[in-house]
């Protein structure tokens, strides 16, 4: 992942920090169950969730909604939190003009 000390971060940037967002909430089952709570996905139609538009967002999301989480998630990947969202946002966009 590239990060050239800046947080404009381009849509593969974005989907691959999304994408790892995903692959830690996978690790925490309890961060997990309250996400698909949340979110009205069961646990068989994830994968076929993070193919829609906007899923990765709402991952980001999570995220961002709960500093303690986003902070270990930014710590593990060695990114500042700013990143996620930064990444939120450049995928948001990229539905918008899709």
């Amino acid at each position: 992942m590239r990060n050239k000390g800046h947080d404009r971060l381009n849509a593969a940037d974005s989907e691959a920090i999304a994408i790892a967002a995903l692959g830690h909430l996978a690790g925490d089952s309890e961060a997990l169950g309250r996400f698909l709570a949340l979110s009205g996905i069961g646990p068989a139609d994830l994968r076929a969730a993070a193919q829609e538009p906007g899923f990765l967002v709402g991952v980001l999301e999570f995220f961002l909604e709960d500093e303690t989480r986003l902070l270990a998630f930014a710590a593990n990947e060695g990114l500042r939190p700013t990143m996620i969202a930064a990444a939120r946002f450049a995928l948001a966009a990229e539905i918008d003009d899709g």
